[in-house]
């Protein structure tokens, strides 16, 4: 009896050797996404652009609404400049026109104050009496000549212009600016000196002058003044001279000088010019009648005509 041969059991393949690696394998198998695939795949069939193309697009749309509007504006700029430079020219015709006429206005009101002035000078010399020459002098109305002494005061070198400084409050100044206060002391060091008459850049003081400030700027009777400030004084140049720097006001404007670089000079002169005030406002005094009222005393009369 024929023997068969033993049946072989074949049972479950063996395993793979990457077996162990299938998240690897998946992806190796499966590069594109089932999604993306199918996403891709209907893009496709609607015959829609590539994202690249339709950026693309979008930026020279832009491109092309950006260099309309510049043109747009361009040309809204060329069609309104005559416009515009008509208006200016207008303006500027009209800006000379009111300054030639203020000009106009203010050199008639010099001529109308100079004729003033050589009326009440006039009408002084005439009404003054004995005294009228003396009165002249004292208010300022007439020109003076003579000798007398020259001292020029002047801002320090590199001074800023901006102020700040103790002086701003105080009698000094790390400033090294010229103040209205010291031009005070100045004028009235050199008339208790003996100045006969004073005059600072050619403006001519009287009794009534006044000194002041007006931000930087030095005013006397209202008109600016710049520095250097020369201040002409008529009398004896050498006794004047040596009695102001002698003087309380002369050491404060030394002090000026040694301390905060204020420069200054004096100097006897044999003749100075002096021109007349421009404008006088004289006052003259009278005894009170006795039946005016008890104790007499004055009463002052206002003749408008000049300073006394």
């Amino acid at each position: 009896m024929s023997q068969q041969p033993p049946v072989r059991s074949t049972g479950s393949p063996p395993p793979r050797p990457d077996a162990s690696m299938s998240l690897l394998t998946n992806v190796m198998d499966h590069a594109l996404d089932d999604g993306y695939a199918e996403a891709t795949a209907r893009r496709q069939a609607e015959g829609g652009l590539p994202r690249t193309l339709r950026a693309k697009l979008a930026l020279a749309a832009g491109l092309v609404l950006a260099a309309l509007v510049v043109t747009v504006a361009a040309a809204q700029t060329q069609v309104s400049a005559p416009v515009v430079a008509k208006e200016r020219e207008e303006l500027i015709d009209r800006i000379e026109a009111e300054t030639a006429a203020a000009d106009k206005l203010a050199a008639d009101v010099e001529k109308l104050r100079g004729e003033v002035g050589e009326r009440q000078r006039k009408a002084l010399e005439e009404h003054g009496g004995d005294q009228g020459e003396l009165v002249a002098l004292l208010s300022g109305a007439t020109e003076v000549l003579g000798p007398g002494v020259k001292l020029v005061v002047d801002d320090a070198k590199d001074t800023d212009q901006g102020g700040g400084g103790p002086r701003e409050s105080s009698g000094f100044s790390d400033t090294g600016r010229v103040r209205d206060r010291d031009m005070q002391r100045v004028v009235n060091g050199l008339w208790q000196s003996g100045a006969e008459a004073i005059a600072i850049n050619g403006q001519r003081l009287t009794s009534l002058s006044a000194i002041r400030a007006a931000g930087d700027a030095i005013l006397v009777d209202n008109k600016p003044l710049v520095p250097p400030y020369t201040v002409l004084a008529v009398g004896d140049g050498k006794k004047l001279s040596t009695a102001f720097q002698d003087s309380a006001d002369g050491q404060y404007l030394h002090a000026l000088q040694e301390n905060f670089g204020i420069r200054t000079s004096i100097s006897a002169q044999e003749e100075v010019r002096l021109p007349a005030a421009p404008s006088l406002i004289v006052r003259t005094a009278e005894p009170r009648d006795a039946s005016a009222g008890k104790g007499g005393g004055q009463a002052t009369a206002d003749t408008g005509k000049g300073t006394s």
